[in-house]
C-alpha cells in the first residue's frame, strides 16, 4: 500500500531509476526529476512528503533548490544524497534543515532504515504537546518549528528537533555527544561530534535571541551539553 509520496532529484539516470524502482517496491509513490526545473514542477504538482536531493544538478545547485522548496513548504523530509564529502557542504545541508546527508555510494537498505527512522521520529513528535512557551520563546515539536524572541519562526530538521527534544525532556542533565548521537541517529551511526556541535550552534542562535535566557543550552567543557530552563 502506498503510504508516502517521494521525489528523487538525481541527474544520474541509472541511480535515479534504480532508486525509483526500489522505493516503489517497498510502498512509496516515487517520482524522478533530473534537473532543478523538473523538480520544481513535480514538487508543485505532487507536494511530496520526502525529497531525496542530489547537490550537483545540470541547471543549478541542489542546496539552492532545497532552500527554495523549504520556503514553499517546510513540512517535508529532506535527505541529501551526494558524492561530495566536504564538511562545509554537509554543514550547509544541515543548516537548511536536512534530516540526513548520505554520501554516495550507499546501500539501498541503509536508505530504507534512515527513512523509517525519520518517519518514526515524525510520528513521535506529532504526539507531543502542541506549543511550549518560555518567555518569548516557543517550541512546536509537532510542527518542527521554534519561535524566537523577535517573533520569527525557524523550521527545524528532524535531527535538530530530536536533539532539542532530548535536551528539553531531560532538563539539567548533561549529555555527552556520543549519547546524543546514539539517541538521535541510533547506535553505530556515522555522525561525528562536529555534526552534533553544528546542530547545537543553530539551536543556540534561536534561544539566544532571548536576552533573559529563559532557555539556555550550556556547554560542559570536555563533556557535552545540557539545557536549562529559567525558573526550573
Amino acid at each position: 500500500m502506498i503510504h508516502n509520496t517521494l521525489l528523487i532529484v538525481e541527474d544520474e539516470l541509472n541511480l535515479g531509476t534504480t532508486l525509483k524502482e526500489y522505493l516503489e517496491t517497498i510502498g512509496y509513490e516515487a517520482f524522478l526529476a533530473n534537473s532543478v526545473a523538473s523538480a520544481r514542477k513535480i514538487f508543485k504538482q505532487r507536494a511530496p512528503q520526502v525529497v531525496l536531493m542530489d547537490i550537483g544538478l545540470p541547471d543549478g545547485s541542489g542546496l539552492d533548490l532545497a532552500v527554495e522548496l523549504r520556503e514553499d513548504n517546510p513540512n517535508f523530509l529532506l535527505f541529501f544524497l551526494s558524492a561530495q564529502n566536504d564538511p562545509d557542504t554537509k554543514l550547509e545541508a544541515l543548516e537548511i534543515g536536512a534530516e540526513d546527508y548520505i554520501t554516495k555510494p550507499f546501500a539501498l537498505k541503509e536508505l530504507t532504515i534512515r527513512l523509517k527512522r525519520a518517519f518514526q521520529l515524525q510520528r513521535d513528535f506529532t504526539q507531543q504537546e502542541d506549543c511550549i512557551t518560555h518567555g518569548p520563546l516557543k517550541i512546536w515539536f509537532s510542527k518542527f518549528q521554534v519561535g524566537d524572541a523577535h517573533g520569527g519562526i525557524l523550521n527545524l530538521g528532524q535531527k535538530e528537533a530530536a536533539i532539542l527534544s532530548l535536551l528539553y525532556r531531560e532538563q539539567g542533565q548533561v549529555f555527552e555527544r556520543e549519547q546524543i548521537i546514539s539517541a538521535v541517529w541510533g547506535p553505530n551511526k556515522f555522525p561525528s561530534n562536529r555534526t552534533v556541535d553544528n546542530y547545537i550552534v543553530r539551536l543556540r542562535k534561536w534561544c539566544e535571541t532571548d536576552q533573559q535566557k529563559n532557555i539556555e543550552i550550556q556547554s560542559i567543557r570536555g563533556i557535552g551539553y545540557k539545557l536549562v530552563v529559567k525558573g526550573s
